[in-house]
């Protein structure tokens, strides 16, 4: 689930941080710490951002103004995220916490990348006048992106992050071709409504249809973090489409962007309200098979509960970011 691109951010607060020690040393206002950092550099723990509890990993401590304080790297998003922290936003990562970062990110029903996001404001914006036509396109995507608002689920929610941290932070990768692949899952699902309905909706095949095709167009290019581009290289090649390669681990993904996905698409309001509604049942049939996973110890688990190693792959972390 991460997103873009720049270091910008990343690099004004460690230039930021470096300025004031600096000038903590010289005006010697700092004196040396009674009792060491409770957090060392790369420990994973559970950080608290605007009463939501992310995963995190402690890049740097430093004391500061008598206190300490971690440098942090929020598992699964940009580094554009990195941030400084104080002592009383972080927990240990323990068992414990985890279920109180599971009750609360719950309760809270929040998208956690929305929740944050909205507490940025961008920065060197570039005052002017627009025209009429790139106004009113702007408009209609916000307007979209309001109205398809999809709720992931909070287990879901960390088999995102868990993927992310598989892939970008441990150089693991997920075997492919998966079994059963994205339109095998399709496949299934339209069964599953079968079943449920009595009767076959028409609207939800072509809905099904949609997202395998949005899905194939999107993987490549918005779906896959660096460290998985050579996969997908060796793998779908000449008319090979990524639906029959990849599984529910790539196709979770993509319910993360269909909002921006879906702004660029011209479709009427009424239809979106219909459309967000049969994502979200879909939604809820993928956590049935993620609760499934956890039954089965075979390939054919819906969600994989480790990667591997691939041969000969680097597992540097450094460049492992979504393009």
């Amino acid at each position: 689930m991460g997103s873009p691109e720049n270091r910008v951010a990343s690099d004004s607060v460690d230039t930021t941080s470096k300025n004031d020690s600096d000038d903590d040393d010289e005006n010697g206002v700092d004196s040396p710490p009674s009792e060491p950092c409770p957090f060392s550099e790369g420990e994973k723990v559970l950080a608290y951002h605007n009463s939501i509890i992310y995963e995190a990993k402690v890049l740097k401590t430093e004391y500061q103004l008598k206190e300490w304080r971690c440098f942090l790297h929020y598992l699964g998003w940009s580094k554009t995220w990195d941030e400084w922290a104080g002592l009383e936003r972080l927990l240990k990562f323990t068992d414990e916490n985890v279920q109180k970062q599971l009750e609360l990110n719950e309760k809270q029903g929040t998208d956690k990348k929305a929740a944050r996001a909205s507490q940025i404001k961008p920065k060197h914006v570039i005052k002017g006048r627009k025209r009429k036509n790139d106004a009113s396109k702007e408009k209609n995507a916000t307007n979209v992106e309001k109205l398809v608002n999809i709720h992931i689920p909070v287990k879901l929610k960390k088999q995102l992050v868990d993927d992310s941290e598989f892939v970008t932070h441990l150089g693991k990768l997920v075997k492919l071709p998966r079994t059963p692949n994205v339109e095998d899952i399709m496949k299934k699902y339209l069964e599953y409504r079968l079943k449920k309905d009595g009767t076959r909706d028409e609207s939800v095949g072509e809905v099904v249809k949609g997202l395998i095709c949005y899905f194939d167009k999107a993987l490549p290019v918005m779906l896959l973090y660096k460290g998985e581009r050579r996969q997908f290289e060796e793998l779908v090649i000449d008319d090979v489409s990524p639906s029959t390669i990849y599984g529910a681990e790539h196709l979770l993904r993509l319910f993360v962007r269909l909002p921006e996905l879906l702004s660029q698409a011209n479709i009427e309001e009424e239809t979106l309200m219909e459309l967000q509604q049969k994502l979200v049942d879909l939604l809820k049939y993928l956590l049935l098979l993620f609760d499934c996973s956890f039954l089965r110890k075979n390939q054919s688990a819906f969600f994989l509960s480790s990667y591997h190693v691939p041969e000969n792959m680097e597992t540097s972390t450094n460049n492992n970011s979504h393009d």
